[in-house]
């Protein structure tokens, strides 16, 4: 009996995935996220820090670590959305926690500290493939009607 309850939530968690990747926002796009994990209460991500994205010294520019962060707690709260819903950030805290040289994959994972009609809060630990956490973030996303 638990079987088919799981597999059925992969699918839906499989579909939010798709979407995600399919409906990429431009910004996301030009810095390289992929969307690895979709599931109501965590968001996985992948990034690679590219030349493009570095400051002189071929270090991550920390902007790109707040937007990285950013992108998946929206994305947290957008697949968290009733029909007729949008969000905007309100606001975000970043804490750095290590330098990111250039080629490192970094892993960002997204989870829900508060999920309520009109606001939303999101933590985010950005890490390196090996698990040395980067960035730690939280940001608080409004939740309004959509326009028309």
């Amino acid at each position: 009996l638990i079987l088919p309850v799981v597999l059925q939530r992969r699918g839906k968690d499989l579909d939010r995935l798709a979407k995600l990747n399919d409906n990429m926002l431009p910004f996301a796009k030009l810095l390289g996220i992929n969307f690895v994990i979709a599931e109501l209460d965590r968001v996985v991500a992948e990034l690679l820090i590219r030349d493009e994205l570095c400051n002189r010294r071929y270090i991550a520019h920390g902007g790109v670590l707040m937007a990285f962060a950013d992108t998946l707690g929206a994305m947290g709260t957008i697949i968290n959305l009733p029909d007729g819903m949008s969000t905007t950030t309100l606001e975000s805290k970043t804490n750095f926690l290590g330098a990111v040289p250039l080629e490192t994959y970094l892993v960002g994972e997204a989870t829900p500290v508060h999920r309520g009609k009109t606001t939303m809060v999101w933590q985010t630990r950005i890490s390196t493939q090996e698990g040395k956490l980067t960035a730690l973030v939280t940001q608080t996303q409004f939740v309004f009607a959509a326009k028309p």
